[in-house]
């Protein structure tokens, strides 16, 4: 029925077919651009009395716009004025993308940036020990295989808190436990000094400490990034962080030779501890463990998150995790022991790298301490910059569609056949400058692995990540241990660094196969009620 409506101001007439128009009503723009198809309901004075059942439909329909109309307006009042610089809110589904501006200045990149900071310091703390190893050894008259137990001691520790530290992580949440970590990890080094100048069992035990506390550096990383960022941009969080990692080496690095030539060998010990002490204050200041609870939040911030993670990965869907996680489970999926054994590979090739580069530059190529300090540290800046390129296009791989499985073999590949191929570049190097070249591409190319594995951690097991991190860890370590010391042994034996950089290689091969064998992007059940 078109019942003709008369207006108290002869503007034009409207039926009732035009209130159901949709291109009538939205011809009709808000004077405050809110959505057009929605009309103030005090307007409903231009229709003067309207007593039919017609008419009484067509008010109650504009009284709904007017409702959902208030409703809106109020939520984006509500919104903080941070948001207005953003350009855009989320539509009811979240799929929009956050624009590069919004990203670089949101909360969850200062989160990102506060786990860069300690992760730096986690491995400037470790990595001074490769430079003063060299003045301690002299001093004490250390031979090289006992200079790489000294150097192991770090790892002693390392091997006994992942499993246990991971478990806290998923149980207590990241911000608690890397607080604690950080400060018993800047104790510990604060106190190597001390621990030096007393006996050789107290410095191994103060490395020991520095290796327990630091155990949990990794898992809170990957626990705090899967509260606070989407799916579509985890591996460029996580290559945030990690280029904080990489970029501790270069700072212990390159840092330790001149702090100790104004401060004596224990000066770089000293001035990183303090430093971790004032990062765990800012840390509980100024952070929150889930965007929920951050005040400092933006509401435009809190939706794109909430909307963008995937409801079947987000940490907080799901109660609290068990304080004793169902490691049968964990260890009876292939897709765990591809994560066990791509850590083990990266842990043997960063820790070899990372202990006796200094050395090797100083014995095979013949610089000096510094200076092999200075080209020992330029790969990890390297490391630094591919790290969040390699995050980048992750990511944009798999919003233009590409699996996630298929992305992440991808990154692990690049992350382990590049090293590979590059070190043995490296053995053949005949010069200082090409050396370092080929050390920069290999631990350049390795950064890729970070897209890979670790990331993968979060998407198998998003529960189970942090005591999923602690077992790959656990296996990483006794690499690494393996690694440093049987480099020691293994150079006294053969008179050769080039040999065991080509060992190396080949393990890097062998474990880039096993990965892309085993390995998926999709989440894994490890529920006790699963089939095995």
């Amino acid at each position: 029925m078109n019942s003709t409506l008369s207006l108290n101001r002869p503007v034009r007439n409207y039926t009732l077919g035009s209130f159901k128009n949709p291109k009538l009503i939205e011809a009709r723009p808000s004077r405050h651009q809110l959505c057009s198809h929605l009309i103030d309901f005090s307007k409903l004075k231009w229709f003067g009395n309207v007593n039919s059942r017609t008419g009484s439909s067509v008010q109650q329909q504009l009284r709904d716009y007017s409702g959902e109309s208030r409703r809106i307006t109020s939520r984006r009042i509500r919104v903080s004025s941070n948001d207005a610089q953003f350009g855009s809110f989320p539509n009811k589904g979240g799929t929009e993308s956050s624009s590069f501006a919004e990203f670089i200045t949101s909360e969850r990149v200062k989160v990102v940036a506060m786990l860069a900071l300690s992760l730096a310091l986690c491995n400037a703390d470790r990595v001074v020990m490769s430079v003063a190893i060299v003045p301690l050894s002299l001093a004490h008259g250390w031979s090289r295989s006992f200079s790489g137990i000294v150097q192991s001691s770090f790892l002693w520790g390392y091997l006994i808190s992942p499993i246990a530290g991971g478990t806290l992580v998923d149980y207590y949440g990241g911000k608690a436990v890397m607080a604690c970590g950080v400060t018993l990890w800047s104790l510990a080094t604060f106190l190597t000094p001390w621990a030096a100048e007393n006996s050789l069992l107290a410095l191994l035990f103060a490395r020991a400490m520095l290796g327990v506390a630091e155990g949990v550096a990794l898992p809170c990383m990957n626990n705090m990034i899967a509260r606070w960022f989407p799916s579509t941009e985890r591996a460029r969080a996580v290559a945030m962080a990690m280029a904080g990692f990489q970029l501790g080496n270069a700072i212990g690095l390159t840092l330790s030779p001149i702090l100790m030539s104004q401060g004596g060998i224990f000066g770089p010990f000293v001035i990183f501890g303090l430093c971790g002490f004032l990062w765990v204050l800012v840390w509980l200041s100024a952070t929150s463990s889930t965007p929920d609870r951050s005040p400092q939040i933006s509401k435009y911030e809190l939706d794109y998150i909430m909307n963008k993670r995937q409801k079947s990965h987000a940490v907080e869907s799901k109660p609290k995790t068990k304080m004793i996680p169902p490691f049968r489970r964990l260890l009876s999926k292939m897709p765990t022991w591809s994560l066990i054994v791509a850590n083990a590979m990266h842990s043997w090739g960063f820790f070899v790298i990372l202990s006796w580069m200094p050395i090797y530059f100083n014995s095979v190529h013949h610089v000096d301490l510094r200076q092999a300090a200075w080209f020992s540290a330029v790969p990890w800046c390297m490391m630094a910059l591919t790290g969040y390129l390699a995050g980048l296009w992750s990511d944009t791989l798999i919003r233009n569609g590409t699996s996630i499985t298929l992305t992440r073999k991808i990154m692990q590949s690049i992350g382990f056949v590049g090293p590979a191929v590059a070190l043995v570049g490296l053995t053949a190097a005949k010069t200082p400058s090409t050396a370092s070249a080929w050390l920069s591409l290999a631990v350049g190319l390795k950064a890729f692995s970070h897209c890979g594995f670790l990331v993968n951690l979060l998407e198998i097991a998003p529960h189970y990540s942090g005591v999923l991190h602690g077992l790959s860890n656990t296996a990483g370590t006794f690499a690494a241990i393996f690694g440093t010391v049987g480099a020691g042994f293994f150079v006294e034996l053969v008179g050769s660094f080039q040999g065991f950089l080509l060992l190396t290689s080949l393990l890097y091969f062998l474990a880039a196969l096993f990965y892309i064998k085993f390995s998926t992007g999709e989440r894994v059940n490890f529920d006790e009620s699963a089939d095995s």
